[in-house]
């Protein structure tokens, strides 16, 4: 435990370090991205997540002499960090579209099967069901799908930053309860802890798909490697919503091009009281602000308490 404190409070240190540098480099590069729910749409420097990825390898690679206990999950999270990482600067860069984010990071995935052993699950009601060689196939599309999930909810100054913080820090809870350790993910709740104190409201840097991608695979592994299925899944409940809003929309778009309902939008606006003006209800973090005035942070706070409560019911579960 004292590991995990430890890796938590000097990958924050890094993170507090890095990312003011970070956004320095971006801005002199031009690396930046238009802040929509802001009146004035300034530009805010993008592919910030580089500064989460470089604080928790640095907090690490300092932390390894004294802590680690030779276990290979540390080291199969950062090669999914870097992979994921590698692949999220590219979609930063290129935009390499939707299709290639969902499908290639399965390939991506697949160091996670180096800490497979147990090919069985825990299933409700059915009890521990062995899956053979599917078992697999499981976990690199778990890691792929949480990854994902992780990334398309955002959009909001602190959104994913703030929702990934919440996750990681519930799954360390989770892995400490059942007499676990995982020091290179205390690394990345301090490193996303840091980088939120840019990223909140008005965001100074937004994560990019280079962070939520990257810091989507390493919460994926950690369910996955500690057994998590179901309690994980619990917790990615809002996630998972906001995925399936997003495939009604697309459908709908297909079926009823005409409609303005249906019209594929990613921005809404900003009124002149500061609340913003969604054009649906067909994302999670838009269906308050479509029936209620909201502000953008108070709508974020309402995500971070939607997650908050599935992850508070996922401590009750131990699988």
């Amino acid at each position: 435990m004292n590991g995990i404190i430890a890796s938590v409070f000097l990958s924050f240190a890094f993170a507090m370090l890095l990312t003011p540098i970070t956004i320095k480099i971006l801005r002199r590069r031009g690396i930046l991205a238009v802040d929509y729910y802001k009146r004035e749409r300034r530009e805010v420097p993008k592919s910030g997540g580089i500064a989460v990825i470089s604080a928790s390898l640095l907090s690490f690679s300092i932390l390894i002499n004294t802590y680690y206990n030779h276990c290979k999950i540390d080291f199969v999270a950062i090669l999914l960090m870097l992979f994921y990482g590698i692949f999220g600067a590219i979609d930063d860069f290129t935009d390499i579209g939707r299709p290639i984010k969902i499908f290639f990071p399965l390939i991506l995935s697949l160091p996670a099967l180096i800490t497979a052993h147990s090919t069985e699950i825990f299933l409700p009601f059915i009890g521990f069901f062995d899956f053979s060689y599917f078992f697999y196939v499981i976990i690199i599309v778990y890691i792929m799908v949480v990854s994902n999930l992780v990334n398309m909810h955002s959009g909001f100054n602190g959104l994913a930053s703030g929702l990934s913080a919440i996750l990681i820090a519930t799954l360390l809870v989770k892995i400490a309860m059942k007499g676990g350790d995982f020091i290179f993910l205390g690394c990345v709740l301090g490193a996303i802890l840091g980088f939120l104190w840019y990223n909140w409201y008005p965001a100074r840097v937004f994560l990019g798909n280079v962070g939520s991608l990257s810091v989507g695979a390493v919460i994926g592994y950690a369910i996955v490697a500690f057994g998590f299925f179901v309690s994980g899944f619990i917790m990615l409940i809002p996630h998972t919503a906001n995925f399936i809003l997003y495939v009604y929309w697309r459908l709908m778009h297909k079926m009823r091009p005409e409609d303005e309902r249906f019209k594929i939008v990613k921005f809404g606006r900003v009124r002149e009281d500061g609340t913003i003006e969604v054009p649906n209800r067909l994302t999670l973090k838009w269906i308050l602000p479509y029936y209620f005035k909201m502000t953008e942070k108070e709508a974020v706070l309402a995500m971070y308490a939607l997650t908050a409560s599935f992850c508070f019911i996922s401590l009750c579960i131990s699988f």
